[in-house]
């Protein structure tokens, strides 16, 4: 018996170890994650489809990166710490050459959460000033509450949000290593602060979130009219292939802005409709025919709020605000 007792905390101590172990072990992102060339210099990596999940780690956004002769451009740092330290191996397997500058394509939890990995290594931030309010805001505070359940423990007690080091003001435009890039702030579209980057001697454009491919946009509270608006920007770069903030790179960009283009103007008409016969939106929702949307990845999670939203948004429209 006294054998037992004395075993006994020797047990726990193992077992509580072990979990602390596997714990650790589970901070590291398993979800494949694999760069591919889409230009003569840059590269992407996709994201799964869907919501962020325990299942897919958070791995449910794009990211780039551009290789020049004098470092590497990156564009969105993905969802995780984690997911970050994955993608610095991609580019670590095609260059050795500094980070030297993520941009950020709007403060987006998915976008944005892997920065800390990339400051480690001395990448200096650069984002659009309208992120700004975001920063210690409420909203902020509860995404972060929220990817802490869902993708816990890549996103830990010990997380902090990375603020940029050059807040941009408006266009910018910047050449490294022989290459020529434009920043250009198509916002507010998805969001405030969307900025896109067009890689001019390989013709890509990394879109982020103004484009969705494959997917259900995610709308929230977006100025739906204007994100319209700043789909017609996109087409005057005339990309060779343009990557998304969601799904796979496009050769056929403006085929591929359909989606997104349709999608918004869909949400618009039925909404727009309902507020201007006096249709409660639970009335107007359940008479509308979203047949077109409901088998495309993320409909569940995002179709509904972005209807709803798109009527508050047609309201005040209506209103003239």
């Amino acid at each position: 018996a006294a054998a037992r007792l004395a075993a006994q905390p020797l047990s726990s101590l193992a077992l509580l170890l072990l979990g602390y172990a596997a714990l650790v072990m589970a901070k590291d992102a398993t979800v494949p994650l694999r760069a591919t060339q889409v230009g003569a210099h840059s590269w992407y990596v996709l994201g799964q489809s869907g919501a962020a999940s325990r299942a897919n780690q958070g791995f449910m956004s794009n990211a780039g990166f551009v290789v020049t002769t004098d470092g590497v451009i990156v564009f969105d740092s993905l969802g995780t710490p984690a997911l970050a330290s994955k993608l610095i191996a991609e580019i670590r397997k095609v260059t050795q050459q500094p980070i030297r500058r993520v941009i950020v394509s709007h403060w987006h939890a998915d976008h944005y959460y892997g920065l800390q990995a990339f400051k480690k290594l001395g990448a200096e931030i650069w984002a659009h000033e309208a992120a700004k309010v975001v920063l210690g805001s409420d909203a902020a505070a509860d995404r972060l509450a929220q990817r802490r359940d869902i993708l816990g423990p890549w996103i830990d007690a010990g997380f902090k949000a990375v603020p940029a080091d050059v807040w941009l003001a408006g266009d910018t435009d910047f050449q490294l290593g022989g290459l020529t890039f434009r920043l250009r702030h198509v916002g507010p579209a998805h969001a405030p602060d969307d900025v896109v980057m067009f890689v001019e001697e390989d013709r890509v454009l990394f879109s982020g979130d103004v484009v969705f491919k494959g997917r259900v946009p995610f709308v929230g509270e977006a100025d739906s009219k204007a994100w319209l608006a700043a789909l017609d920007r996109l087409l005057a770069f005339d990309p060779r292939v343009m990557v998304p903030g969601h799904g796979a790179a496009s050769r056929t960009p403006r085929a591929d802005l359909a989606l997104t283009h349709d999608y918004l103007t869909d949400l618009r008409t039925q909404m727009g409709r309902a507020v201007a016969d006096f249709v409660p939106f639970e009335e107007a929702y359940a008479a509308a025919d979203w047949t077109r949307w409901k088998d495309l990845p993320a409909y569940h999670e995002a179709h509904r709020r972005n209807a709803y939203n798109t009527y508050l948004r047609m309201e005040q429209e209506s209103l003239g605000r």
